[in-house]
């Protein structure tokens, strides 16, 4: 799940930051000392970088050579009193100087944030922190938003796995483990092998199936290579091309994920039920936030598989209808 994985990311983080710290305060004097002889380790730096996060906002930084940007985590004064929500009331308004690098934030008044609706008085002010999976706002922020249309589970893209997907789902196919070598070098343009791959994958969000998962689980499934060069790589991506290599090829796909959930939801100790249970019974603040966040995660794959499902459903009944005709 993206929750472990950002932890152990921040917690290698902290622990290099510690040696590096401990390396410039080692020869200085006392006087110099920035923290008056305190001894600083990863968890004193753990703690003031969560005091920090949690009162920043992700503001756009570098713009990427495909027109995106890096985010980049401000501090901005008084404007970290509003609460988040994905409908706000106002905006923050930034502009970046086209003469320098520098990012200039902007809002109606200095330190101000503009509305974006008619706000009464005692009305409290939203924005939005950004379009961040639960993860991020529970280690940030220290809250969890339920049915957030972000929210996403994340999976490490993988041969064995994937088998044993398929044959849950009742699909054949070798080609996961021991893929063609034409279907190896589509997986490499998908940075799904090769040098230096990036084999986390996300299931839930806007995408419902992360684009390159999906194109992976058709181009595998695929018999010959001349049915998949009929189509570029973004149509191979998108979920919104309904079965670019025919609808037994698409079927297998979709099923293949559906049983990826069911994997998923099977690593979780408990079910959405007992979850609430726990609930109802009452525990500790952190607790709850915990079970929260793991009933949430629990939703995400539940609707996946609705999803897919429904999309299965209707294929199958095009098929059949196909056949009749």
């Amino acid at each position: 799940m993206i929750c472990l994985h950002q932890v152990n990311k921040r917690c290698r983080f902290l622990l290099d930051f510690e040696k590096e710290v401990k390396r410039v305060l080692k020869n200085l004097k006392p006087d110099d000392h920035p923290f008056r002889g305190q001894d600083v380790d990863a968890s004193s730096l753990g703690w003031a970088m969560s005091a920090v996060s949690s009162r920043a906002f992700r503001l756009h930084g570098k713009k990427l050579s495909d027109g995106t940007h890096v985010d980049v985590p401000m501090m901005l004064p008084l404007i970290d009193m509003c609460n988040h929500s994905f409908n706000p009331n106002a905006q923050i308004v930034q502009e970046q100087d086209a003469e320098s690098t520098n990012m200039l934030i902007k809002a109606l008044h200095e330190h101000q944030v503009v509305a974006e609706t008619q706000i009464k008085q005692d009305d409290n002010l939203v924005l939005n922190y950004g379009c961040l999976n639960n993860d991020f706002f529970l280690l940030d922020y220290g809250f969890v938003i339920p049915s957030n249309p972000y929210d996403c589970i994340e999976l490490k893209y993988d041969g064995a796995l994937l088998d044993a997907a398929s044959m849950a789902a009742g699909v054949m196919s070798p080609n996961f483990s021991s893929p063609a070598p034409w279907q190896q070098q589509i997986l490499s343009q998908l940075n799904l092998d090769g040098e230096a791959p990036v084999l986390k994958v996300n299931l839930g969000g806007s995408e419902l199936v992360e684009g390159r998962l999906l194109a992976a689980l058709r181009v595998l499934l695929a018999s010959d290579l001349e049915t998949v060069q009929k189509h570029d790589l973004n149509t191979l991506k998108s979920l919104a091309a309904e079965a670019p290599l025919g609808i037994s090829n698409e079927v297998a796909a979709l099923r293949t994920v559906i049983a990826l959930c069911v994997i998923a939801l099977g690593h979780f100790p408990t079910k959405i039920m007992e979850d609430e249970a726990l609930l109802k019974q009452g525990v500790s603040g952190s607790a709850e936030l915990a079970i929260q966040f793991r009933i949430q995660k629990k939703s995400v794959i539940i609707d996946v598989m609705r999803g897919l499902t429904s999309r299965v459903k209707l294929l199958s009944s095009k098929e059949k209808i196909s056949a009749q005709g």
